[in-house]
């Protein structure tokens, strides 16, 4: 279901269940929950509460676990930037031997997972180089 405003979370869910059908039935695809919305002192009492119990900075929208493989995935909408705390998280898990990839449509995502080393039980449509 598309929402009028919110392209990257109709991304989001669209992505989410296109790796639920692609993936194994064990695989683990996660989103946390790192951000508050709500304006004001409350939200930001809420946004640090959440820090205090680890929420990270620029945590990856998903995180794919699936036979011994690790997947950050950052959604964008197709002008949507990285925040320079989501570039510094793409870089820490990076330097730490984790894979990143930034998604702007399943193709994006299920190419990402074949780069990756993924095993799928579909195929995704040949990629093009980005720009």
């Amino acid at each position: 279901m598309m929402r009028r405003g919110t392209p990257e979370a109709d991304l989001q869910r669209a992505v989410v269940q296109g790796l639920r059908i692609a993936l194994p039935r064990t695989a683990i695809i996660h989103h946390c929950a790192n951000e508050v919305t709500e304006a004001g002192p409350r939200g930001a009492k809420r946004q640090a509460i959440l820090v205090g119990m680890g929420v990270h900075a620029g945590f990856a929208d998903l995180m794919v676990i699936c036979e011994g493989r690790v997947l950050f995935l950052e959604l964008k909408a197709p002008k949507g930037r990285l925040r320079p705390g989501q570039e510094a998280f793409r870089d820490a898990v990076q330097a730490q031997g984790f894979s990143w990839a930034l998604v702007r449509s399943l193709d994006d995502a299920l190419g990402a997972l074949a780069d990756h080393g993924f095993t799928t039980r579909i195929s995704p449509a040949p990629r093009r180089p980005a720009p």
